[in-house]
């Protein structure tokens, strides 16, 4: 029973953002199964983008 992981490259790719946007996600604790390996961030496969809270229909969502 293994899990697929992924790199924040290949996150950023999937979702549309820099992978510097990802591994700052990472660092900040805003994205859920993410495992640091010495200098390397690895995602979990499936998971979901964290919102990004500086819109105002994203802050509506997170109200509801």
């Amino acid at each position: 029973m293994g899990l697929d992981w992924l790199t924040p490259r290949q996150v950023a790719k999937l979702w549309g953002i820099t992978e510097r946007q990802v591994q700052s996600l990472c660092s900040r604790g805003n994205i859920d199964g993410v495992v640091r390996v010495g200098r390397s961030w690895l995602i979990q496969k499936g998971t979901q983008k964290p919102i990004d809270g500086r819109t105002k229909a994203a802050r509506n969502r997170v109200t509801k």
